[in-house]
């Protein structure tokens, strides 16, 4: 039900844009209007949300580890899995965000007939993940060709990269299959497993939806019949990023649809789970060093706390006590 409702909204997406530009003719307002306002939605959000988990004090040191801390020097400790400078704190990072490296050590467990719980590997998950994730970067930065006059000097090396097998005309790029098979293998591994199917929420099977539309299209505008002109795309993009938007009239209705899925992805970003890409960076288990028998990690929330010692207490209830047998610390 939840996938239902979430391919649903898609379509209801998908149909906005056509009637807004084919009908209505609010070309303006699809292609300069809405994404001003996601862009300014993406970056307040974000911010807003940032700044809220940076200035959430943390009581403890939670680091999370898997490795030997820092004790003796003829004790070998571990600089990545229990960082103890800010060194290795910056390369457990490092491999987290680049790598997920920690992904690559998640294990599922199933209940086989016995009944007998089962632990294994669970590395499609991390390959699926690992694909998405760079594919979706590479394209990124390959469509800084549209936004800058000579492009930036890393997208001819991304292009020829990506486009390396040189395979139809015009170039099928790898990150354009992969994106897709990647999204494709996410969202088929929420149906199929019963347990992730049970915890799935309609905003997870949206996600998935959302970006996958923005691949298709995008793929059906490249190779397909629905084709935009590239010159009157970088118009308007050039348009866009130096505040003089103009839109072209013969930018077709594939291009309005691409940009306005890529519009509800801006605006959506920082209300969703989608903003673990920030997140992560904010995380105490992740950018805190293990050096707790290094330095003492005083509580930011600590205040003064009017304290009633035993000392206080045998003192105010000492002929009580004494009366009764009790032991006490002092006579007197």
């Amino acid at each position: 039900m939840s996938a239902l409702f979430a391919l649903l909204m898609i379509i209801v997406l998908l149909l906005i844009p056509i009637i807004g530009t084919e009908v209505l003719g609010l070309n303006y307002v699809f292609g300069v209007v809405i994404p001003y306002a996601a862009i300014a939605m993406f970056l307040i959000g974000f911010v807003y949300r940032i700044v809220r988990w940076a200035s959430s004090a943390v009581p403890f040191k939670i680091t999370t580890t898997c490795g030997q801390q820092k004790s003796h020097p003829w004790i070998k400790s571990s600089s990545l899995e229990a960082p103890h400078n800010t060194w290795g704190v910056i390369g457990r990072m490092a491999l987290e965000v680049l790598f997920f490296r920690s992904l690559f050590r998640n294990t599922k467990a199933d209940l086989r007939e016995g009944p007998k719980l089962v632990y294994g590997p669970s590395k499609w998950l991390w390959a699926a993940g690992l694909v998405f994730h760079w594919s979706f970067l590479i394209i990124l930065l390959r469509h800084f060709r549209f936004f800058a006059e000579p492009a930036p000097f890393f997208v001819s090396g991304l292009q020829a990269l990506d486009g390396f097998f040189q395979i139809g005309l015009p170039i099928i790029y790898l990150t354009n299959v992969a994106i897709v098979a990647a999204v494709t293998f996410l969202f088929l591994r929420r149906l199929y497993d019963p347990k992730l199917r049970y915890i799935s929420l309609g905003s997870d099977y949206f996600a998935l939806f959302l970006i996958l539309s923005i691949a298709a299209s995008g793929i059906l505008m490249r190779y397909t019949g629905f084709r935009a002109d590239i010159v009157d795309v970088k118009q308007l993009a050039m348009g866009l990023v130096s505040f003089h938007p103009v839109v072209p009239e013969t930018i077709g209705v594939m291009f309005y649809i691409h940009l306005f899925f890529v519009a509800v992805l801006f605006g959506y970003f920082p209300f969703s789970k989608l903003m673990h890409m920030g997140g992560i960076f904010m995380s105490p288990t992740r950018n805190m060093a293990n050096n707790n028998r290094e330095e003492r990690h005083v509580n930011p929330w600590n205040y003064p706390v009017k304290t009633h010692t035993y000392e206080e207490w045998e003192d105010e209830f000492r002929d009580v006590m004494k009366a009764a047998g009790m032991p006490l610390e002092k006579e007197k």
